[in-house]
């Protein structure tokens, strides 16, 4: 019977990554037992420390950690929020369309971080959600990703509606948030038109 299990424990580990999971599965009840944040707009904080399985040759934290800890973040903020409820209820579900990152400072072995996110603004299709890395040591922003979220099977919109019954006004979009849309957007234009040319020479 022992046998039995631990197989099943390596069959298990070895087809997902179940440390992440249940780390999912953690953040989401810590956000739910910490109770509802009613501005669906407003900033939440989540923290961390850089552990050494999760930093690379020179003592840095990885990028693998970096989009984790974006996932962790804004599951959390969803569930805060009430955008993951809202979702549900709207027979709807959201992913990642696309993400980008800028590096400013390393966060080194040790050092005690805030992952600080908040949804920037939407369109028919998506939210945009910037997360902010900050030092706990001195306060320094050490990256900012931006997130473009994708909702399926209902929108942004009919999901704040539903929080807050009543029309919301989209926030103007930031300059940098702005550069980037059009730079995903020229580079989708661009694959689209690459793969309608390998169809035709085929």
């Amino acid at each position: 019977m022992l046998l039995w299990v631990l197989a099943g424990l390596l069959l298990l580990f070895s087809s997902l990554d179940v440390w992440y999971f249940l780390r999912a599965a953690v953040v989401v009840l810590r956000a739910w037992l910490q109770g509802p944040v009613w501005d669906v707009l407003a900033e939440q904080r989540v923290r961390g420390r850089v552990l050494p399985h999760d930093v690379d040759y020179l003592g840095h934290m990885n990028n693998g950690r970096y989009l984790r800890e974006c996932d962790f973040a804004r599951f959390a903020l969803y569930t805060r929020n009430g955008v993951f409820k809202a979702t549900r209820a709207l027979g709807g579900n959201m992913v990642v369309g696309a993400s980008t990152i800028r590096y400013r400072r390393s966060l080194g072995l040790g050092e005690a971080f805030e992952v600080r996110s908040r949804i920037l603004s939407w369109d028919d299709k998506s939210f945009y959600v910037e997360q902010r890395f900050v030092s706990c040591a001195d306060g320094f922003v050490s990256a900012v990703m931006l997130c473009r979220q994708n909702v399926l099977r209902c929108s942004p919109d009919e999901i704040l509606q539903f929080l807050c019954k009543k029309k919301v006004e989209c926030p103007e979009y930031p300059e940098e948030l702005k550069h980037w849309i059009s730079f995903i957007t020229a580079s989708s234009q661009a694959l689209r038109a690459e793969s309608s040319l390998e169809d035709k020479s085929k």
